[in-house]
């Protein structure tokens, strides 16, 4: 007989472990979420949040959404990734990042309702966590996770409590292992992996210091800093990040993985910061200092019977291209609804396995990515003659050659320019963040072709309806008033949508019937004049891929499920067909 007993046990507190809790509760599952330490994240390690994270939190709810801006910096002032000499020493080069370049700001604006932003972890995971406990969520911290097994009916999980020492039981139906990237509910769950841990060293210095003078007039979330010779890692580049603008920063650098790990001793930790800084006598108040390893290691299965694994225990990469928190809180979105719909009696379990077959990609998609975007600063080195092998002064003497006016100083130049614009796939890499376009049986094509990326999949994102994809966002506008609503904004919430159009209103008759026959949450929306929303501005038509006698089922996660582009004889029949099969009933 175990101790305590929930329908979802969740180890792990972070971004994944929290998000999924809050779904969760808000989809009236009950659940416990266990954290091994007495408190959240005590370093704003993750800290870019992306589009589809914002929409995420947005279907939490209003509050939870402008609780993030409250405490976000925002995308204005993740403005120019800065390259330079030191902070307050001679800059060598910048690009517009983070959606901030005109071109990708209007892309951003016309692909969702929100905005990217700069929130470290030590805010997203309160506010995550908070909404899951106000929500329902009985949570337990200093609580370490011991070890499960699992039967046909649930799993029994053994945990022990840090202060008292007690061991005790959690019995649960499903077991989710949000417990980061030494994961030891994926390990006694035997997912097998790819890829490499521990390919590189690096080392955070987190301190507040004001930096005002040096980089209010040219705001960014990075300062990457070449200093040749400099303690800072073998070829002489280290990278301070904005925490809070402009007083609380981290410096990242690195440090050979085959040697020793470095001791930190506050003396040498202060040296790298005023080094780097550029202010030999800087004042500068020291919060902490930590080693990480850098990996390059997916999950090429995310599950096992009742276990489900998520965040950085499927996915462990180095925090290039800013996905780590927002890919954790998304695999906790495309897994909550499923096991609400299941544990309800909504859905068969084998809409379950969908979760392996739609996130397990992502992993490896994303793990790739960032490791890759590391690779892709050599151009930059190499343009600025700091290569691997070349001496500390010669590398001084590379760098300083640019200033002059000889043909080969114009090349270099040219070299760095190309080099740095190079970076956008990983500080503006906008498809990458939306679009994924999932594949499994809880998605029914009927053998609709997929539309090729017409732009480079990485660096823009690609609206389109062909079922997988998440749903495009358009302003649409209400009746009653005029206010304008995203098309994202009548979906989720853990309930099925149907969208459609004047002509269309068979499709919704029959939704509506199908859905209470099978017990299950689904809204329908007929969109056009004189309907509760309007498409006055005619982006949702050009948009749809439907005509409006045709349908768009929309699954909780925003994701297209099915669509039909135009009428059908017997729309009841069809939907029927459609929702039974997706949810494996």
């Amino acid at each position: 007989m175990a101790d305590y007993t929930t329908e979802v046990l969740i180890i792990g507190t972070g971004p994944a472990g929290s998000a999924a809790a809050a779904l969760l509760s808000g989809y009236g599952i009950s659940n416990m979420v266990v954290n091994r330490y007495r408190w959240l994240a005590n370093t704003p390690r993750a800290h870019i949040t992306n589009q589809r994270t914002m929409e995420v939190l947005r279907d939490l709810g209003r509050e939870v959404e402008d609780e993030a801006y409250m405490f976000a910096t925002h995308q204005d002032l993740m403005g120019e990734n800065i390259f330079c000499e030191s902070i307050a020493g001679e800059e060598i080069g910048r690009m517009k990042a983070w959606g901030t370049h005109p071109l990708s700001r209007a892309e951003h604006q016309m692909s969702s309702p929100t905005k990217m932003n700069d929130l470290p972890q030590t805010f997203m995971e309160p506010l995550l966590f908070k909404t899951a406990c106000q929500r329902g969520t009985e949570a337990r911290m200093s609580t370490e996770y011991l070890g499960h097994v699992q039967d046909e009916t649930g799993v029994t999980t053994t945990c022990k409590d840090r202060l008292s020492g007690r061991e005790f039981t959690i019995r649960s139906k499903y077991l989710i292992g949000a417990d980061g990237g030494r994961s030891l509910v994926a390990e006694h769950a035997g997912l097998p992996f790819e890829g490499k841990m521990g390919v590189g060293g690096s080392m955070n210095i987190h301190f507040r210091a004001d930096l005002s003078k040096y980089v209010a007039h040219r705001p960014s979330v990075l300062y990457w800093v070449m200093q040749p010779g400099a303690d800072v890692g073998g070829i002489g580049m280290g990278l301070v990040r904005m925490v809070r603008p402009w007083n609380e920063w981290l410096i990242v650098w690195g440090y050979d993985i085959n040697a020793p790990e470095p001791e930190v001793t506050p003396e040498f930790a202060t040296n790298v910061a005023r080094q780097l800084i550029g202010v030999p006598d800087l004042e500068i108040d020291l919060i902490s200092a930590s080693v990480w390893t850098v990996n390059n290691y997916y999950a090429t299965r995310t599950s096992n019977g009742r276990v489900y694994c998520m965040g950085d225990a499927i996915h462990r990469h180095p925090p290039s291209n800013g996905l780590g928190s927002n890919t954790s809180i998304q695999d906790a979105f495309n897994l909550a609804w499923k096991l609400a719909m299941v544990l309800k009696g909504q859905a068969g379990e084998k809409l379950l396995d969908s979760y392996d077959a739609e996130r397990a990609p992502v992993a490896k998609q994303i793990v790739t990515r960032a490791n890759q975007s590391i690779a892709e600063t050599g151009p930059i080195f190499a343009a600025l003659g700091m290569a691997e092998g070349v001496s500390p002064e010669q590398m001084q003497t590379n760098l300083e050659a640019r200033t002059e006016g000889t043909p080969e100083a114009e090349a270099q130049r040219e070299a760095i320019r190309k080099a740095i614009a190079f970076k956008k796939y990983e500080f503006d890499a906008h498809g990458v963040e939306m679009n994924q376009r999932y594949r499994s049986e809880a998605v029914l094509t009927d053998g609709q072709l997929e539309p090729d990326f017409q732009l480079d999949a990485d660096l823009h994102y690609q609206p389109t309806t062909w079922p997988g994809a998440r749903l495009p966002h358009a302003w649409l506008y209400r009746h009653d008033n005029g206010a304008g609503v995203s098309t994202l904004d009548l979906c989720g919430k853990g309930r099925f949508t149907l969208l459609t159009g004047l002509g269309g209103e068979a499709w919704a008759r029959a939704a509506t019937q199908v859905a209470a026959d099978l017990g299950i949450d689904l809204v329908t929306h007929v969109i056009g004049p004189r309907q509760t929303y309007a498409d006055h501005s005619g982006d949702w038509a050009r948009i749809s891929e439907i005509r409006d006698n045709g349908c768009i089922l929309v699954r909780p996660d925003h994701h297209v499920a099915w669509r039909a582009t135009s009428a059908h004889e017997a729309p009841e029949a069809e939907i029927a067909r459609v929702l039974r099969s997706v949810l494996a009933l």
